[in-house]
Parts: C-alpha cells; structure tokens; sequence
C-alpha cells in the first residue's frame, strides 16, 4: 500500500522558513513533486526530483526561495521554503510516480504525471 505522508506545514510570518517532509512508502518511485492548491483553485506545480535527485524542476514562483531535496535512505523528500510570502499561503501536497517514461519537463510538473498523493499540509504566511 502506498503511502505518503507530509509534515512540517505551520504558520509563519512573511520572510521566514519551512522545511516540508514528505515520507514515502509502499513502492519504489520514480519522481516526486509538490504541489500547493488555495481553495477554489487549482493544484498548481511547486517543485519536483528524480528519485536520483539528478533532476530537479521548481515554478518560476519560487526559484531561489524553495529547494527540493530526497534522503534515498529514508525514502523522504523535502521542501526546504525560506524567504516566504503571503502569497505562498497554500495546502502543499507531496506527490509521487512510478512511471519510468520521460517525454520533457512535463513529466515533472504536471500533476496528471503523479498516481498518488499526501493528504497535504498547511502552509500560512502573515504579512
């Protein structure tokens, strides 16, 4: 059974940090990715990593702020986010595939690529 777990979401005020946990478990995956949705909204890409961490992809929105990194060993993944805004306020969810196939960057940051996800987590910026 595949399971993922996030942690780490929280309130903070606009410039600090939050580093997101993903644990992942139940198969061997190919990639995984975060993803943050507001309500109404849509599920929008954030960052994602090959398991081999060799490739990774972030939304222009958060170049130079977020990192995206793996532990292979604990089979987690993070989301190290630092000079936060208002504007990051979301539910950041963890995602994960198991497909092998690569047809462009794509594979990395559209959520129709990733099979299972996290229950997600909070994420609210104060001004």
């Amino acid at each position: 059974q595949v399971q993922l777990v996030e942690s780490g979401g929280g309130l903070v005020q606009a410039g600090g940090s939050l580093k997101l946990s993903c644990a992942a478990s139940g198969r061997t995956f190919s990639r995984l990715g975060w993803f943050r949705q507001d309500p109404g909204k849509e599920r929008d890409f954030v960052a994602a990593i090959h398991w081999t961490g060799a490739l990774t992809y972030y939304a222009d929105s958060v170049k130079g702020r977020f990192t995206i990194s793996r532990d292979s060993g604990k089979n987690t993944v993070y989301l190290q986010m630092n000079s936060l805004k208002p504007e990051d306020t979301a539910v950041y969810y963890c995602a994960a595939s198991g497909k092998t196939h690569y047809t462009g960057s794509s594979t990395f940051t559209s959520r129709y690529e990733y099979e299972y996800w996290g229950q997600g987590t909070q994420v609210t910026v104060s001004s």
